[in-house]
């Protein structure tokens, strides 16, 4: 989960990020019982304990250990039990087993937050080193990633429970039976741009270096594709016509009987959904999420289109203002545009927000691309095979934490982010 950046931060300025991330955190945890934050509902899930210890494991392992003279470990066991991928780092508790660890208690685990957060404070109250300050910079941002991992790993954990449980209060989002709207488009000149993070701000190592690339002319839609295209889709058996779907696409959705996106279900003809507040009827007009990369491009392929690249996207998305339906709205769900957005032909919309939106980008290596140095340098670099790009933020992404450069990443086959699609075609 490596960093770069290119400037002296102001411990001040890093303390005061630091303790909004690690309230931020401790708001999430609130509405859940100790239960509820210790089961793991699949092995690509973790228990939201998990997410609370491992990202102050991260403050105390890689920032605490190395640079506070006498600091004493909360409890030297946790170096097993909340390690992630570290591997210059040592042994750690298996990934598809995290949901054994029913002891420390959840109580336990936010007692070694709060000592962590004291050890932090007391650190950057004694140190001007930027490589310090840098390092609880990057680990901030790398407890924002988990914000957003343990809600939608809770989503997955309730939408298991026969009482579909609402993590939020479930009283019924407005949903709209309006028509969908004449398609827009946004037409875009080829040629070759810049792509990748420049500046003095942060920014994760694989979103750089910037680099020129080229594009051919293409066009990209206004908005996302909606629930009610879905249902059109669904209608028209694009789950049954294997001409639509990529070989190991069609072979997963055989394997796995797929028939509709992840967590909806058909009512007595109606399609709901398991949402963070409980099941709620499927919006016609909101986007659709809770699709794989596999599902993304069988439907681009349907209609006749194609998904971005994730160079496509980021050329668009460079110029607008990174804004949209993220966590802090607290609405948790897609919604439908704005009708003034709808109004607008001036760019795309929902560009930030709502969904992550599948690229056809693999994800790989920019040029002259370099793994950071020690254990940091171990979670982008290693993970670039076998995944696809997702770019712009979800609903659930913690507000301000996503950048036109940001490249999120998971395999063709995940359903259970909050990801959706934009369709492109080529001019």
């Amino acid at each position: 989960m490596a960093a770069s950046s290119q400037r002296s931060l102001n411990a001040a300025d890093v303390l005061t990020l630091f303790s909004q991330v690690r309230d931020d955190s401790r708001s999430l945890a609130l509405p859940l019982s100790d239960a509820d934050a210790t089961v793991q509902s699949m092995p690509d899930a973790s228990p939201a304990k998990w997410h609370l210890a491992h990202t102050t494991w991260f403050f105390e392992r890689m920032v605490l250990a190395p640079n506070l003279s006498n600091y004493r470990a909360f409890d030297e066991t946790f170096n097993f039990l909340f390690n992630s991928y570290y591997e210059a780092i040592g042994a750690r508790q298996p990934r598809p087993r995290r949901g054994m660890i029913t002891r420390p208690s959840l109580d336990t685990v936010l007692n070694y937050r709060e000592h962590v957060n004291e050890a932090i404070s007391r650190l950057l109250h004694q140190t001007s080193d930027p490589a310090i300050t840098e390092l609880v910079e990057l680990g901030c941002h790398h407890e924002q990633q988990h914000q957003e991992l343990l809600l939608t790993d809770i989503l997955h954990l309730f939408a298991q429970n026969p009482l579909q449980p609402a993590y939020k209060d479930p009283e019924p989002l407005a949903v709209s039976h309006a028509q969908t709207g004449a398609e827009k488009w946004h037409s875009f000149d080829g040629g070759i741009v810049d792509i990748g993070y420049e500046g003095s701000g942060f920014h994760f190592d694989c979103e750089g270096p910037r680099h020129r690339t080229l594009i051919e002319p293409f066009a990209l839609a206004h908005a996302q594709v909606t629930n009610g295209d879905w249902i059109a889709f669904i209608e028209a058996g694009g789950y049954r016509e294997p001409l639509h779907w990529l070989s190991a696409g069609w072979d997963t959705v055989k394997t796995n009987d797929w028939s509709m996106p992840f967590y909806w279900q058909n009512r007595d003809g109606e399609y709901w959904s398991m949402t963070l507040r409980g099941a709620q009827p499927v919006d016609p007009m909101a986007p659709v999420t809770h699709i794989s990369y596999f599902e993304a491009d069988a439907f681009a392929t349907w209609v006749g289109c194609r998904l971005a690249s994730e160079a496509e996207w980021e050329h668009v998305a460079s110029d607008l203002k990174v804004e949209g339906n993220f966590a802090d709205s607290g609405r948790l769900r897609p919604k439908l545009i704005d009708g003034d957005d709808t109004k607008s032909d001036a760019h795309p919309t929902q560009m930030f927000g709502d969904n992550w939106e599948w690229t056809r980008s693999p994800f790989t290596a920019y040029p002259r691309f370099k793994t950071s140095e020690g254990a940091v340098g171990e979670y982008n670099g290693k993970f670039m095979c076998g995944q696809f790009v997702l770019r712009g933020g979800s609903c659930v992404t913690p507000a301000g934490h996503v950048r036109p450069t940001y490249r999120n990443f998971f395999p063709p086959d995940a359903r259970w982010q909050f990801s959706g699609l934009r369709l492109a075609k080529d001019l």
